[in-house]
């Protein structure tokens, strides 16, 4: 059992590695050695566990689906009606009440390596997918009436808004504070809200 737990604790310790070099250090900054110098292992000990730079790139992406699901479901979960659900999943999406500035780095650092890699683009698209699904359920509960082509575009472009605003305030997070995301989601979210009664 003891050996068990080692390897658990052994594994976290890698996996905060693996994040903090990537937020930190920016794709460049991605070794093994990186990793194994944050964690205070031997690059043996990291290879053991990520066999080369796209494992380290895959698991980093894993977390951030992980960690950015458990949030948008959250905030859906803690919403009275959809126009709310949809204004926090998509709060939560960017930086705006919690300055998850590292996330937008690692995400930034993750697309910037799929542009040249299918297997990270496939992972890239299928968490994607699963968040404009989430988004476009949410936007037709606030608009029932709404066509299938008007859903889809109007989806794209909120979720094309707070993926922009994740990449830009990731390189120059003075000149996107959290007032300024807030206003242009507030901006993109008129057209879906207004009109919606409680």
């Amino acid at each position: 059992m003891p050996k068990q737990r080692d390897v658990q604790a052994q594994r976290e310790l890698l996996s905060n590695a693996v994040w903090r070099v990537l937020a930190e250090d920016g794709l460049p900054g991605l070794t093994l050695r990186a990793v194994a110098e944050r964690a205070g292992c031997t690059t043996g000990l990291v290879m053991h566990a990520f066999p080369a730079k796209k494992a380290l790139l895959l698991h980093a992406r894993d977390l951030l689906y992980a960690r950015t699901a458990v949030r948008a479901d959250a905030a859906e979960a803690a919403s009275a009606d959809a126009s709310g659900a949809l204004a926090a999943v998509l709060g939560q999406a960017v930086d705006l009440p919690h300055g998850h500035l590292e996330e937008s780095r690692v995400w930034v650092g993750f697309l910037a390596a799929a542009l040249a890699d299918e297997d990270l683009a496939e992972r890239h698209r299928v968490a994607n997918h699963s968040f404009l699904a989430r988004i476009r359920r949410l936007v037709a509960a606030c608009r029932p009436e709404w066509t299938d082509e008007r859903l889809e575009l109007t989806t794209k472009s909120l979720v094309g808004l707070v993926e922009g605003l994740n990449v830009l305030a990731a390189a120059d997070p003075e000149a996107y504070p959290a007032r300024l995301q807030q206003a242009a989601l507030s901006a993109a979210l008129k057209d879906v809200v207004s009109g919606i009664s409680g």
